[in-house]
């Protein structure tokens, strides 16, 4: 007999160390914002990565001694990845407020699945499509409340063009998965990123920032929190649910307004009720309701069940599958 779990129960330890995650990430974007007024933005993202690559070799130095070619080859794509999307988000965080654009980078949650109907010619659903609909209102109010129009901005224009890149380096994720060792692939993703974000510098005749210790923190803070929320969503996934999972991520650019508000941002009313649109846009894209058989519970509610959390720079979550040796999150972000 079928049974509809619907009541709401509290929050689990694994759950609100997911909760904690998602407000560090929500923060990293003013982080970034204020590093981007003492440095350039290719500047930071080399020194950025590189910090969180070098953590990451101590963490995972034991794999890495049998790193094969193949991995170096799908950390060197994922970095690209990495690479333009957050090279293009924190050169817009140069013109626009963290709040601004931790809600369009939102836009990269639906959009995956239409990416992976054209490249994989895997249709998307009804709720994917409304979605998207929803998330393209709400840019609109979001980027020009001003006059509901398109005359955007290079901030929000460069931000919106990262979250293409972000959603190809979460479907890359998911395509080696179980093929490679992400632990090996990470460390090369970020090693990647980082390098090329410095070989940006001279193409766009971009200097050298004066020291600073603004954003030489920024850096290590970046860094050591990309590494310390990959560890927490490697535990924390064992035991939350995929639909959770994705309304706890959901959240993030509504932390990151949270504690722009505290730093003194302001949203105008009608950019807030864009940012409402697109996190509905995010969930109703992501969230796949069913109903369950209650004595036999199915895979995906199963405790215990270990689930990847594919996980982009700054934000929000695909939430598959995966085997305690495929789960891994990206950790730039």
């Amino acid at each position: 007999m079928l049974h509809s779990r619907s009541r709401w129960r509290p929050l689990s330890r694994h759950e609100l160390a997911l909760v904690l995650v998602t407000a560090v990430w929500g923060a990293t974007f003013l982080i970034v914002h204020i590093a981007v007024q003492y440095s350039g933005p290719w500047f930071f993202v080399g020194v950025r990565f590189i910090t969180a690559g070098i953590i990451s070799v101590f963490i995972f130095a034991r794999v890495l001694r049998g790193i094969r070619w193949k991995e170096v080859a799908a950390g060197s794509a994922i970095g690209l990845m990495i690479f333009l999307g957050y090279g293009l988000q924190t050169a817009g965080l140069q013109t626009i407020s963290s709040s601004t654009s931790a809600f369009i980078t939102a836009l990269y949650v639906p959009l995956v699945p239409v990416l992976q109907w054209i490249v994989f010619r895997k249709p998307p659903r009804l709720l994917t499509w409304i979605g998207v609909a929803l998330a393209f209102v709400g840019l609109v109010l979001l980027a020009d409340p001003g006059s509901v129009g398109f005359s955007f901005g290079f901030g929000e224009i460069a931000t919106v063009v990262s979250t293409l890149p972000i959603a190809v380096e979460i479907i890359l994720i998911g395509w080696f998965a179980g093929k490679v060792n992400l632990g090996r692939v990470t460390v090369v993703q970020l090693l990647v990123a980082g390098v090329l974000g410095f070989l940006t510098m001279p193409v766009v005749g971009e200097q050298l920032p004066a020291f600073s210790w603004v954003w030489v923190w920024a850096a290590i803070a970046l860094g050591a929190a990309s590494c310390l929320i990959q560890l927490t969503m490697n535990w924390a996934q064992r035991s939350v649910s995929p639909t959770r999972a994705t309304i706890i991520y959901a959240a993030e650019p509504v932390w990151a307004a949270i504690i722009g508000r505290i730093a003194g941002e302001r949203l105008p009313p009608i950019a807030i009720l864009g940012a409402g649109f697109i996190v509905a846009g995010a969930l109703v894209s992501e969230l796949n309701p069913r109903t369950r058989r209650m004595p036999d519970q199915t895979r995906e509610s199963r405790p215990g069940h270990p689930l990847r959390v594919m996980r982009p720079r700054s934000g929000r979550n695909t939430v598959v599958d995966g085997s305690p040796g495929e789960r891994d999150r990206e950790g730039s972000s």
